[in-house]
């Protein structure tokens, strides 16, 4: 189940909220669009970029008429795939963007990490959750040591997702999504 976790800055829990309803209202209080929506088409695991579109089309198009999306793509990541642990280095980096950042998980999980002030606000995500990062907001994504996860990446400007690394230590100090996953 989807959930908000609160830490401070060195790594201690402030917070857990797992009400879906609660944990929209807190991201909404730091400008982060969370919603619920329906993710029950039938789609293989090995369902290309085209099939998932398609299977999605009514929320892709009403999102895009809302925002003016430029591009989007669909990212899928498997425990299988040799380069697993690559690609989840590099979003476990903190980092901002200057177009904000917005994701539809059609199936599986991940995890997003805000660091909005003194905090760190931790947005379990899975199948049906849609999020909205606001653009340069200090942020990291894990999917986890065996990340498994499809989503619909939707972006303003046409070179997709290009990331600004802050140098930041601190994704080191708050725990993975493996542990946030099991609370």
């Amino acid at each position: 189940m989807s959930h908000l976790v609160i830490y401070n800055e060195e790594g201690s829990v402030l917070e857990l909220i797992k009400e879906y309803e609660a944990v929209s209202k807190r991201l909404a209080a730091l400008g982060v669009r969370f919603e619920r929506w329906k993710a029950d088409n039938e789609l293989s695991w090995d369902a290309g970029q085209k099939e998932v579109i398609k299977a999605y089309e009514e929320d892709i198009n009403r999102i895009i008429k809302e925002f003016g999306f430029k591009s989007l793509d669909v990212v899928s990541l498997i425990p299988e795939n040799p380069k697993k642990d690559e690609l989840r280095n590099v979003f476990l980096k903190e980092h901002t963007h200057s177009d904000f950042e917005v994701r539809f998980f059609v199936d599986g999980s991940g995890t997003f990490y805000l660091h909005i002030d003194d905090k760190v606000y931790v947005a379990f995500c899975e199948k049906g959750d849609f999020i909205s990062v606001p653009a340069y907001t200090k942020h990291w994504f894990d999917m986890g040591s065996k990340p498994f996860f499809k989503a619909i990446r939707f972006f303003l400007i046409p070179e997709g997702w290009v990331a600004d690394f802050t140098g930041s230590d601190i994704s080191l100090k708050i725990p993975s999504h493996d542990d946030i996953a099991s609370l």
